[in-house]
């Protein structure tokens, strides 16, 4: 019988993600199940022995914070798979991973150990952080997450209307927002210019489930740089309605594959991931492609 280390981030999802009944439906689908919460400071500080996988339930911010302790231990002892029950707001590494199905249906697949690579953005000499899994960038997307900060907690008490509030105050932002200067060079060969949105992405979705690179493989080794234009702001827009009216629009942007890429934006906000970053004006960020380091298992294709 195989064992599985639960992560659970207990604030996330509702009464039927409880610790009790995570762990109840784990070992009704013939696993033995080690618990854990998110919330405590020293968790997977120790692995036991007879462990063979690990479970995060929760959403994209658990996810990443998993995937920190894991390259902190440096896979030293063990690479463990990691499986994930999306219990977040946007879920979009679940998404991207193509977990697509209800949680038993999702716990019953473990057992055929289909396992899909994915890799993770290293940013060099930056300490702030120095990875990401989703992706990285300047421009609207840092403002949003900013402005959602101020938001109060009631009003997206829930994922449903936090991604309402997010989409209606990344369609505000994008409106007024002025394009900035970045310099940009990526796999040798310059991009720099001015832009709303800069985003080296490393999955298909961002944010309240932004799809700014449907073609994103986050196994195949590259990263998908998004560039956004001042003159492709109306486009932005209307793709911002689309979603807010439960419509999935194209967006046709600038889209490319790299594997290092070096930014120095104008202004001061970036974003790694779902986190806010302040930097110092201009400071230049190099980032390289960590191909394969992570093994998620997902459904069966």
């Amino acid at each position: 019988m195989k064992t599985a280390k639960l992560v659970h981030n207990p604030d996330a999802g509702d009464e039927s993600h409880s610790k009790k009944k995570l762990i109840k439906t784990i070992e009704s689908e013939g696993f033995d199940c080690i618990y854990t919460s998110s919330k405590d400071k020293k968790f997977l500080k120790e692995i036991e022995k007879e462990v063979d996988f690990l479970v995060v339930a929760g959403g994209d911010g658990t996810v990443r914070t998993v995937v920190q302790k894991m390259l902190q231990r440096g896979l030293l002892e063990k690479k463990y798979p990691i499986a994930v029950l999306p219990m977040g707001t946007a879920n979009n590494i679940s998404q991207s991973l193509g977990l697509h199905a209800d949680q038993e249906t999702i716990i019953r697949s473990w057992a055929r150990r289909n396992v899909r690579q994915l890799d993770v953005g290293k940013i060099e000499d930056f300490d702030a952080a120095n990875f990401f899994v989703e992706g990285m960038g300047f421009g609207v997307f840092p403002r949003l997450i900013k402005d959602m900060n101020e938001v109060d907690s009631s009003l997206i008490d829930t994922p449903k209307k936090s991604l309402k509030v997010a989409r209606e105050k990344l369609h505000e932002i994008v409106q007024t927002y002025e394009a900035k200067h970045c310099d940009i060079e990526a796999d040798g060969r310059d991009y720099s210019g001015k832009y709303l949105m800069v985003e080296l992405m490393n999955i298909a979705s961002i944010g309240p489930n932004l799809v700014l690179a449907p073609m994103a493989d986050p196994g195949d080794g590259f990263f998908e740089l998004i560039l956004i234009t001042d003159k492709q702001k109306k486009e932005f827009i209307s793709y911002i309605e689309d979603k807010q009216q439960g419509k999935e629009g194209i967006l046709n942007v600038t889209l490319i594959k790299a594997k290092n890429v070096t930014f120095k934006w104008e202004g001061k906000l970036a974003h790694i991931d779902d986190n806010l970053i302040f930097m110092e004006k201009g400071q230049e960020l190099k980032i390289e492609m960590l191909k394969g380091v992570l093994d998620f298992l997902v459904l069966p294709s």
